[in-house]
């Protein structure tokens, strides 16, 4: 695929079981600057039956929900790294033996394992900030969902429009001159008026509460048989609109049902275990920043039951969209959200490469195993498995706020 410099092949025909373990070691999972970094996160705690916020000291995660009982509230600071930095903490574990724990396969029920780093915040996503992925999703739409129609569409779609439109600012002259092009050929999508327009598309990905940590199972609706990962870096945005830091997400789509109707984008997008988001949240500091998002450099790695390896990587220098704007159009007089959000910024990656079935592409199977990585934030692992056979989503807000109050980590005002 141009630009996401994907690549794949069948390293052994024969079926397998796959592990995570190989994937949850400190040394994969952890930034390469860790030592510096400003990493918080959030464990179940068998010994509570709750979650904490942690932050990793050495080789150690503590928990600080004294100070901060929830990530929301860590993010509301004025200088998060810092109140992280500063608050005192309880050890917990060591993060090699938290972070084995922390696979959907093999996990003890009386050692902490990792969850989403996040919690109260709402979680939103941007669609189509990508020249490539814009062109993907306009042949979903053209295709209705039919895989087999997929590779003629893609090369029409070409010819009209290129895949080179990443010097194109959305909603610029340039860019409405093009629209009318597009439209007098007939050529005109949904997807290229949020691709190439002045409006962002956001929208709601899951449920607060709902995603799922590294190692946890990722979850694929069973109705779906043309679906894919969506690597993304995630940033986290106060309840002000201040971006405080990022994480990375799997926001895992299924092209066959979006590709029917984009009114099925819910069916599509917000589905049992399919929002992943890790390994840890990193703050903002002096040897972090947005420009460290915006040179990020993402990777996908899908390892498969069958022997099949697709490796690729994608530059979020590439995004036709910034991300502090796609934030400002997220929130502001016409939306608040007063316990913040996570945003997804979008992906590049939709793999094309013939899986199995010629001309049906790549899609998912049972038991793959995708791992999401860059330099300054880490790696995010998932087992792909149907959603329903995914463990059930059934510790909302309100079960975390009576979790607390338990714990006397909270209690009323006044």
């Amino acid at each position: 695929m141009h630009n996401a410099h994907l690549s794949s092949n069948i390293a052994n025909p024969i079926t397998m079981t796959l592990t995570l373990n190989d994937h949850l070691k400190p040394e994969k999972a952890l930034p390469r600057d860790h030592d510096k970094a400003a990493l918080a996160g959030r464990v179940w705690r068998p010994d509570v039956d709750g979650p904490s916020v942690v932050t990793l000291r050495g080789d150690e995660l503590f928990d600080i929900s004294a100070d901060y009982p929830t990530m929301r509230d860590l993010c509301e600071t004025a200088d998060p790294a810092k109140a992280m930095r500063a608050a005192k903490g309880q050890p917990i574990g060591k993060l090699g033996d938290i972070l084995a724990n922390s696979a959907a396969d093999r996990r003890s029920g009386s050692v902490p394992w990792l969850l989403a780093p996040v919690d109260l915040q709402a979680v939103k996503a941007a669609g189509v900030t990508f020249a490539i992925s814009m062109l993907e999703r306009v042949i979903e739409e053209r295709a209705r969902g039919d895989y087999t129609a997929a590779a003629e569409i893609r090369k029409t779609v070409k010819e009209l429009v290129g895949d080179d439109l990443k010097k194109l600012k959305p909603g610029s002259a340039q860019a409405m001159k093009l629209k009318e092009t597009l439209i007098a050929q007939g050529a005109w999508s949904q997807y290229l008026e949020v691709g190439i327009g002045p409006d962002a598309e956001v929208f709601t990905k899951a449920q607060v509460m709902s995603s799922v940590g590294t190692g946890a199972d990722g979850g694929l609706h069973a109705m779906s048989t043309w679906n894919n990962p969506e690597p993304e870096v995630v940033l986290a945005v106060s309840s002000t609109g201040r971006i405080v830091g990022a994480t990375l997400g799997n926001d895992i789509n299924l092209r066959d049902v979006e590709g029917r109707s984009a009114l099925l984008l819910s069916k599509a997008k917000d589905n049992n275990a399919s929002c992943s988001i890790g390994p840890f949240l990193r703050f903002f500091d002096e040897g972090f920043s947005l420009d460290d998002v915006r040179k990020t450099v993402v990777t996908l790695e899908v390892e498969g039951p069958e022997g099949f390896k697709l490796k690729g990587s994608s530059s979020l220098a590439m995004i036709s969209r910034d991300p502090a704007d796609i934030a400002g159009q997220t929130i502001g007089k016409h939306h608040q959200y007063p316990d913040g959000f996570v945003l997804f910024l979008g992906t590049m990656f939709a793999p094309v490469e013939d899986r199995d079935t010629p001309g049906k592409g790549f899609t998912h199977k049972e038991g793959d195993i995708v791992t999401i990585a860059t330099e300054k934030l880490g790696s995010l692992t998932n087992r792909m498995r149907r959603s329903h056979e995914c463990p059930p989503w059934t510790f909302g807000v309100s079960h975390l706020m009576r979790n607390l109050a338990k714990r006397g980590l909270i209690q009323a005002e006044g």
